[in-house]
């Protein structure tokens, strides 16, 4: 054997060491890496810098053995397959746990396709960066994903199914629900931004004074009037009946003896459910005898948890639940009976485990649009089949064939085939309730016909819908409910959005953002500013300190009468946290100034200082405006990154970046002649002498005028520019302002 030879199988018999974590953080918001929250960890491999995966025997055929679905990830080759044939060719460490930690997420239920790694340029030390929707379940990734390689590197065991269940369970706990991450994916679409403000389904649509809340179904327009109406069933009945929509006949009772007085009254058969219950508990339908009505009371009495309860005439046909939202219908679903076909052998509980559970569409979770059946547990099973003389455990004759839900399972798609009297009265009975979205109940024998020509009905409407069945039927296309919703919310042109602005830099970053505050002020909008002095509402101080934070910034988007803001921010919120904003309307970029402090970020030339305070021209709207320093060269550099427009300022007016703009027609701010000047192409507007200025704000003419500039651009009118610079003295105490 050759010396290379036994080398060789050194290397393949030795355990390899473990990749340390340096640092691990969650980036919030846009950052060096993505406009998207991400983690980044920064990785020391080790003895496993000198091993690139194709030197790492069986390592490649073990990760895809594990994980089939990283053929789907493209990586930087661009398409299908490109990570393995990165891996195959030879890649390192970080890069592997990158696409393994992404891949650990999708397998979990959230899906995520953005990664990237780089050296630090220290040996062995890279930065990596994931994109999560949530950051513990990011870090459980990061953690098992690590765990997973590191196996897979040294081929020892390691428990993939008891990881992902971990990771589904976390996915549950603290991920949005799919109803509402359905409305917030709609919002995205259109370009709303978002808030998670708990830790549960409590969603802010927007910023500011232009936002809007969800709660899964439920608004900020819902009306608790409303809710309270639809959970009163017999108050929803009689408003309905009193505006000419159809209802069953039938009255509250409060005992399980006058439940069957009123259904002989009423005749047989009859519906038994809850006054107060909503969606479908505690209901029993189609009852013909005294001992069956009074078991569905008590049933129902329970469920509702109240001794009154309704007692209806049964109406022919299959329950319909229609989505109303605003003044429209925008789904409608179906229910169906479930039925078991016995063999003699098997028990009903094993019946419904082979002949309904296994459908792919029922389960346990939020993303299941059918729910599992446990008729030993179900109240209204077991009592269905206590009326066939069953019980759970009973063993039907082969072939016999058992009823275990009568309708309810709403969750085939019927929209495109509803009669527009149907969505007619569907839609009327949510008005008349009160209610912005509402989950209206029909019994119909037939959808496509029209409702007079049938015996239909309403027999509830509820506040607080489910959404699955519409967003994932059980057949037939999903509909877009969650787009209905934000389009309800927010009017054509709404972006949820207000004036917001950026200030980056270490060349007065504060005054500027404090003094643009005060200019946008003057416009007659609530503004709110948050800088390095503090966090300020209308120019009052409401919090003393560094407010360059994360935190303070959504005091201000989440504040509901603000209608501007100005956030300052620097390179090292950028790295340590990501902006506080997905979005602005207005950037400025006032310098490049290296931080020495900034050392212990390992920035190299690939992230150095311009591609981190780039980031704040990066989240300029396309219908924003980007100021830049024309005085620092690398700073009027930034403008091709820009994808909105343009202005320039600096003191001097014969800065070739500044002539050049002019003459293409774009705007600038600059000092000619001791006035401020407006130049737009090759029309200049004197706004003011500097003579007029306090002599501290005269002082710092900088500072000044990309503040000038940015009120131009957040169109503040050059009279109120004017007069808000005539009064501004930035060494007045801050509790003036």
């Amino acid at each position: 054997m050759t010396t290379e030879d036994a080398k060789k199988d050194a290397q393949k018999d030795a355990k390899k060491n473990d990749i340390a974590f340096l640092r691990v953080t969650h980036l919030r918001g846009p950052n060096i890496w993505t406009y998207r929250p991400v983690i980044e960890a920064w990785l020391d491999l080790g003895e496993l810098e000198d091993f690139p995966s194709d030197t790492l025997p069986g390592l490649y055929e073990r990760l895809l053995a594990s994980l089939p679905g990283l053929v789907e990830h493209r990586c930087g080759v661009g398409e299908r397959g490109g990570f393995l044939e990165r891996l195959r060719e030879g890649t390192w460490a970080g890069h592997i746990l990158e696409h393994v930690v992404l891949e650990l997420q999708n397998l979990a239920g959230m899906r995520t396709g953005f990664g990237k790694t780089r050296g630090t340029g220290a040996r062995g030390v890279y930065k990596m960066a994931f994109r999560t929707r949530q950051e513990q379940v990011g870090r459980a990734a990061l953690t098992a994903g690590h765990a997973l390689l590191m196996a897979a590197i040294n081929d020892t065991a390691f428990d993939l199914d008891a990881c992902v269940a971990q990771l589904r369970e976390l996915v549950d706990e603290h991920c949005l629900g799919p109803s509402t991450a359905h409305i917030v994916e709609a919002a995205t679409e259109r370009r709303i931004p978002s808030l998670r403000l708990t830790d549960g389904n409590l969603v802010q649509l927007g910023h500011g004074a232009a936002q809007r809340r969800i709660w899964t179904a439920e608004t900020d327009q819902t009306s608790a009037i409303a809710e309270s109406i639809a959970s009163d069933k017999d108050l929803t009945k009689s408003l309905l009946r009193s505006c000419g929509v159809p209802v069953p006949e039938g009255s509250l009772v409060r005992s399980a003896a006058a439940a069957w007085e009123e259904a002989r009254d009423i005749g047989v058969p009859v519906v038994v459910k809850p006054y107060d219950g909503n969606h479908g508990r505690g209901v029993s339908l189609n009852l013909m005898t005294e001992q069956d009505v009074e078991a569905a009371y008590h049933l129902a009495a329970r469920k509702g948890g109240s001794p009154a309860v309704i007692v209806e005439r049964h109406i022919g046909g299959d329950e319909h639940r229609l989505l109303v939202v605003g003044r429209r219908v925008v789904a409608a679903a179906k229910g169906e009976s479930l039925w078991v076909t016995g063999d003699g052998a098997a028990d009903i509980r094993a019946l419904v485990e082979s002949q309904i559970n296994t459908d792919p569409r029922r389960g346990t979770t939020e993303d299941s649009p059918l729910n599992a059946l446990a008729p030993e547990k179900g109240a209204e099973i077991i009592l269905e089949l206590e009326r066939q003389g069953l019980t759970a455990y009973s063993v039907p004759l082969a072939g016999q064939k058992v009823l275990i839900q009568p309708n309810g399972n709403v969750a085939l798609d019927v929209t495109d085939r509803m009669h527009p009297s149907i969505a007619h009265a569907a839609a009327l009975a949510a008005r008349v309730v009160g209610l912005d979205i509402a989950g209206v109940d029909l019994v119909l024998e037939d959808i496509s016909r029209p409702l007079d020509e049938q015996r239909g009905a309403v027999i509830e409407v509820n506040a607080s819908p489910g959404l699955l069945a519409h967003i994932k039927p059980a057949n037939g296309p999903g509909r877009p409910v969650g787009a209905a919703i934000v389009d309800n919310l927010f009017g054509a042109g709404e972006s949820g959005r207000i004036a917001l602005a950026g200030v980056t830099g270490n060349g007065g970053a504060a005054l500027i953002a404090r003094l643009l505050g005060s200019l946008l002020h003057l416009t007659g909008r609530h503004t709110g500013v948050a800088n390095s002095e503090g966090l300020f509402l209308d120019q009052r101080q409401v919090a003393r300190g560094d407010c360059i934070d994360w935190d303070a910034g959504q005091r201000l988007l989440i504040n509901r009468t603000v209608q501007a803001a100005v956030f300052e921010s620097n390179a090292r919120m950028i790295l340590s946290q990501g902006l506080a904003y997905d979005k602005c309307a207005v950037g400025i970029v006032t310098d490049l100034d290296w931080d020495p402090s900034l050392a212990e970020f390992h920035l190299n030339e690939d992230d150095g200082i311009s591609n981190v305070m780039r980031t704040q021209v990066d989240v300029i709207l396309p219908d924003g405006v980007a100021v830049l320093n024309a005085a620092d060269p690398a700073v009027a550099a930034l403008a091709q990154l820009c994808d909105g427009k343009v202005i320039f300022y600096a003191a001097e007016p014969q800065l070739a970046v500044i002539a050049q703009h002019v003459a293409a027609g774009e705007r600038a701010v600059y000092l000619r002649g001791g006035h401020i000047v407006l130049a737009h192409g090759t029309l200049e507007t004197r706004l003011l002498a500097l003579a007029q200025l306090t002599p501290a704000l005269a002082a710092r003419a900088q500072c000044m005028l990309a503040a000038v500039a940015g009120a131009w651009a957040m169109a503040v009118p050059g009279e109120l520019i004017a007069a808000g610079l005539r009064g501004f003295d930035p060494d007045a105490p801050a509790s003036n302002y």
